[in-house]
C-alpha cells in the first residue's frame, strides 16, 4: 500500500508531525505532514475523508478529528497561520487548500433549494440526493493594495485587527465589478483618497477561511485622509524610516511592503 499525505484537523489546529533535523547535539525538532499507509489517528464512522489533488505525485487525504491530539509525543497540534513558520511552503499551501474544502463540506451537508441532504459527487462537488442541484467550493475574492505618495506609503489599522499593526487597504469584490474597480472602490471608500496607476503585484490563496487575495500597486491622485470609522481605527502616509508594526510574513500585505521596501 502506498503511503499518503494525510492533512488532519480539529477545529482550526492542524495534526503535524515532528521530525529530527540534524544529529547529535546540534540535532533540532523540525516539522512535516503525516507520510503514512494509513490514517494517524481513528477514522470514525462519521468521518469524511476527502481526496484531494496529489502534492509530487504523492495522494493527498483531509479529514476532521473531534478532539485534539495530546497523548502521543510523535504529533503536535499547530494553527494554520503558524504553521506557515514550521512547514515546507508547498506543504502549508496544501494545508491551506485541505483547510477550505473541509469548510466547504461542513457547510454543505443540505441543499440550498429543497433542504435534502447532499452528498459528494465527485472529489470537488456535491450533488442534492433530492433534486439534483449541485455545488462546489466557492471562493471569495478580495483585493489589497499599496499606495504611494512620493516616498511615502498609506497604511491602515481595521478594526478587526487582533493584534497592533498596520495593513494595506482592502476589501471583497462585488459582483459586476473588475479587480481594478474594486481596488478603486475600496480605497476611496475606506479613506476618500483617489488613485490611478493601478497594476498587478501578484495573488494568494487566503484559507481564512476561503478567499483569494490579489495584491496591486497604485499611486496616489488627490483627497485628504478621511477613514471609514465602521471598519478602519486609525491611518496615515509613512514612510520607510517611520512605518509602524506592519503584517507578519506569511500575508501578501507583507510581500507588498517587502517588495517596495527593497526597491
Amino acid at each position: 500500500m502506498a503511503k499518503k499525505y494525510y492533512f488532519v484537523f480539529c477545529k482550526e489546529d492542524l495534526l503535524l508531525e515532528k521530525k529530527t533535523v540534524g544529529d547529535g547535539s546540534s540535532a533540532e525538532v523540525g516539522y512535516t505532514i503525516p507520510l503514512q499507509e494509513e490514517p494517524p489517528t481513528e477514522i470514525k464512522p462519521w468521518t469524511n475523508v476527502l481526496n484531494i489533488t496529489p502534492l509530487d505525485g504523492i495522494e493527498v487525504k483531509t479529514y476532521r478529528i473531534d478532539a485534539p491530539v495530546t497523548d502521543d509525543e510523535r504529533y503536535e497540534m499547530c494553527g494554520l497561520r503558524q504553521s506557515y513558520y514550521r512547514l515546507d511552503r508547498p506543504l502549508y499551501l496544501k494545508a491551506g487548500k485541505c483547510q477550505e474544502l473541509l469548510y466547504w463540506d461542513q457547510n454543505t451537508k443540505f441543499c440550498g433549494v429543497c433542504g435534502a441532504p447532499m452528498r459528494m459527487d465527485t472529489d470537488i462537488s456535491k450533488k442534492c440526493t433530492e433534486c439534483g442541484k449541485e455545488v462546489w467550493p466557492q471562493l471569495a475574492t478580495a483585493v489589497i493594495v499599496l499606495i504611494h505618495k512620493g516616498d511615502e506609503v498609506l497604511l491602515v489599522r481595521a478594526k478587526n485587527f487582533k493584534r497592533d499593526f498596520f495593513g494595506l487597504v482592502a476589501g471583497f469584490v462585488e459582483t459586476g465589478e473588475t479587480l481594478e474597480e474594486a481596488v478603486a472602490r475600496e480605497a476611496f471608500e475606506e479613506t476618500g483618497v483617489k488613485i490611478t496607476n493601478i497594476r498587478y503585484f501578484a495573488s494568494q490563496p487566503w484559507p481564512y477561511p476561503c478567499g483569494l487575495m490579489v495584491g496591486f500597486n497604485a499611486d496616489y491622485v488627490s483627497g485628504e485622509i478621511h477613514l471609514q470609522t465602521s471598519e478602519i481605527a486609525k491611518g496615515g502616509w509613512f514612510r520607510r524610516d517611520n512605518l509602524p508594526n506592519i503584517p507578519e510574513k506569511l500575508s501578501i500585505a507583507r510581500m507588498l511592503l517587502d517588495n517596495w521596501l527593497n526597491a
